[in-house]
This record gives structure tokens, C-alpha cells and sequence, in this order.
């Protein structure tokens, strides 16, 4: 029985791995189709199949994309002109609400494209698709005698579909890496990312991390600093505050050139929105450090108009900064726990700020009672004044206000 059971395991362990094993050439196709080449592609669960005549330098493909819902599109493309999303000529696939399989030509001349139908810079022929058990193939004839060279520069893709019609696909992680070039003579693919679209992958994550900790974390603290240290510090919280912010303001000032740089880089792409509201915040921030050196004295009469503003201006950036950061993880759509992680802090900087708040107004309450209580007994007498934050020296009645 154990003999059995251990050759039953071993068995069904190899079935399962022959069943389950991605490896284009254990494939079979249905329609009796033979492709002689054929690539493993390492992102997306695609999969490229072709044979190549170079006396008439035809390419007859066949892209399948596998563990793909019939909700989704899918599209493979050779870019004659460059690496990458633009200009690249494309195959594009999906499963319509009917059930019926739409399949064309889309040639991709900006990073807002929608796949609009169009001719190729190259003749295409013998154009379908088919969806079956989860995969979406698409079979294709490509007549590539302008090419002047067997290496060519190829993407794949998947996205959502919407009204019948392909939305946009996601901007990080493996969508951003399934380029690569081909080899259509030796049968081989080097698919690796390309450099330029790592240089920029590495970009967006280096320009959302620097904003998320200065804009999104740091000011927020910083702001804590000022409200709640000055009760208990005075006028340490001041240097606090400042050195915190200042650091704050050049991480974020970083964060914000990162962005122009990946805007220079990608004229095809805008996210007005989030540009707009970055270009406020520096702005303002700007501002506000600035409006440091024409701060008036504690004393002056018009102290207390600055502070109205300076408090609004610094209230604005926060707000501001933790809205674009969640505008930014709408964009580069990163791993949901980073999401996760970003509202947990929030979260956590919440539950402290009501901490100290209840804690800074029982200390100011309590030192309000024992003023009062000096008050009454010192009546007449030349005493000590203060207002909170200024020391001096008066006749009559002692004065003592703490403010929050």
C-alpha cells in the first residue's frame, strides 16, 4: 500500500508539472499549426511563436497570452524605430461583450494612445485571434522587407477593456518591462527590460518615495513639532520645527525635479492633475520658507496676521502633499501594500495627534488653574508677567496665558 501510495505521488506530481509547465515548445496547436521558433517571454504569461522566410523576409506569428480573463485585451507589437511603447506597430486582441473576438492593426504614436484601428508601417495578412481556456491568441503574417535587419525590437501588453474598447493599461511593474528584441533568424529572444524603460521605471519608484516621505510623512510631523512641542519646550521646538521642515522641503524639492525630468523624458505623457498640484506645493513651500526671513517679532503688532498665514500656508501644503501622494499611487498603481503601508501611517500619525491633543490641553488647563490661583493671591503687588512665550517685568495684577 505504501509502494502504491509513494508511485501514485510520483505520478501525479509529474502530471501536474507537464500540465502546468510554461514552455512554448511543449505546445500544441489546435489548428495543426507548426512554428519552427518560439519564445518564452518572461513577463505577462505571453508567449511568441513564428517562422521566418528571409527570401521574402516573411515573419508568420502567432502571440498567445495565457491565465488572461476574457475582460481583458492583449497586444503584441514590433517597433521599427526605437525601444519601447512609441512607435511601435501593433496587433491588438480582445473578446468583445457579445463574445465575438475584435482583432486589428494599431499603430502607437503617443503614451496616451487608445489603440485607435490604423495601418502598420509594414503589410499584414492572415490577421485573427481566438480565446480559449483563459488564453488569447493572435495569428498574423508580416511582410517586413523594409526591415534592414533580422533583430528586431518587440512589446507585448495586456489591459482592462471598457465599453468595447481597450482602456489603459497599468504603468508599473511588469507592464513597464515586457519589451525586449528578436531574433528572427537564430529563433532567438532576448527579452530582457530595455534600458531606457528601466532607467524610467527606476525614476517613477525614486520620485514617488521622495515625495511620499517629505510632502506625504515629514511635514506632517513637523507640524506636530510646532503644535504640541511648544507647550513643553520653548524655544526648542522652533529649531525643531525648522531644521525638520527645511529637511523636508529639499527631499521634496528632490522629488519635484524627478518628476519634471520623467515629464521631459515622456512628452506623450500627462497627468495634469498631479503636475499641477506638485507645481503648487513647491510653490508654496517655497513661499513659506522664505516668509521665514520676514517673520515680525513675537511683540510686533502684526505677529499675528503672519501667523494666521504662515499656519494656513503650512496646513495647505499638508493637505495638498497627502492628496497628490495618493494621486501619485493612482499612477505608478505600485504593490497594494505600499498603499497599505502609506494609510497606516496616516493612520498613526492620527491617533498620536489626538494623544497630544488631549495631553496639551489638560497640561495648559491645569497650568491656567494655578495661574488663577496666583492671581488671587498676589493682587497689588509689583510681580512677574508673561504672555506665553515673552518674560518681563510690570506692576499690578501677574497675567500668565498659555496658548495651544
Amino acid at each position: 500500500m505504501l509502494r502504491v501510495f509513494l508511485i501514485s505521488c510520483i505520478l501525479f506530481s509529474l502530471f501536474v508539472s507537464s500540465t502546468y509547465a510554461q514552455s512554448c515548445t511543449k505546445y500544441n496547436f489546435t489548428s495543426n499549426q507548426i512554428f519552427t521558433s518560439c519564445s518564452d517571454l518572461p513577463y505577462l504569461n505571453s508567449f511568441l511563436h513564428w517562422n521566418y522566410d528571409p527570401s521574402s523576409k516573411t515573419a508568420k506569428i502567432a502571440f498567445r497570452h495565457t491565465k488572461i480573463a476574457s475582460s481583458r485585451w492583449v497586444a503584441w507589437a514590433i517597433n521599427p524605430t526605437a525601444q519601447g511603447m512609441v512607435g511601435s506597430q501593433a496587433l491588438v486582441a480582445y473578446q468583445k461583450s457579445d463574445g465575438k473576438m475584435r482583432v486589428y492593426t494599431s499603430p502607437v504614436t503617443s503614451y496616451q494612445t487608445q489603440l485607435q484601428e490604423g495601418n502598420l508601417s509594414f503589410p499584414v495578412s492572415d490577421l485573427s485571434a481566438t480565446y480559449s481556456n483563459n488564453e488569447i491568441a493572435i495569428f498574423a503574417t508580416l511582410k517586413l522587407d523594409k526591415f534592414n535587419s533580422t533583430i528586431v525590437n518587440q512589446v507585448w501588453q495586456e489591459g482592462p477593456v471598457s465599453g468595447d474598447s481597450p482602456a489603459m493599461h497599468d504603468t508599473s511593474g511588469v507592464n513597464v518591462q515586457s519589451a525586449g528584441a528578436l531574433s528572427l533568424l537564430s529563433g532567438q529572444s532576448k527579452t530582457t527590460t530595455t534600458g531606457a524603460a528601466s532607467s524610467q521605471f527606476n525614476k517613477k519608484n525614486l520620485h514617488g518615495l521622495l515625495n511620499a516621505v517629505s510632502w506625504g510623512i515629514m511635514m506632517p510631523i513637523g507640524i506636530l513639532f510646532a503644535r504640541y512641542l511648544k507647550v513643553f519646550s520653548d524655544p526648542a521646538w522652533f529649531y525643531l520645527h525648522s531644521i525638520w521642515q527645511i529637511t523636508a522641503y529639499v527631499i521634496g524639492v528632490a522629488g519635484w525635479a524627478t518628476g519634471l525630468q520623467l515629464g521631459s523624458e515622456s512628452p506623450g505623457i500627462k497627468f495634469t492633475v498631479h503636475r499641477t498640484i506638485g507645481i503648487v506645493l513647491f510653490s508654496l513651500a517655497t513661499l513659506q520658507a522664505s516668509a521665514m526671513l520676514l517673520r515680525p517679532k513675537r511683540d510686533h503688532k502684526h505677529r499675528i496676521y503672519w501667523n494666521i498665514y504662515h499656519r494656513s500656508v503650512g496646513y495647505s501644503i499638508v493637505v495638498l502633499g497627502i492628496f497628490n501622494i495618493f494621486k501619485g499611487l493612482n499612477i505608478l498603481n505600485p504593490e497594494n501594500k505600499w498603499r497599505i503601508a502609506y494609510i497606516g501611517t496616516l493612520i498613526g500619525l492620527g491617533i498620536i495627534a489626538a494623544f497630544l491633543e488631549v495631553i496639551t490641553w489638560c497640561v495648559v488647563i491645569k497650568r491656567n488653574k494655578s495661574v488663577t490661583t496666583v492671581e488671587k493671591n498676589t493682587q497689588g503687588q509689583g510681580l512677574y508677567e508673561t504672555n506665553g512665550y515673552n518674560n518681563g517685568y510690570g506692576n499690578g495684577t501677574t497675567r500668565i496665558h498659555y496658548r495651544v
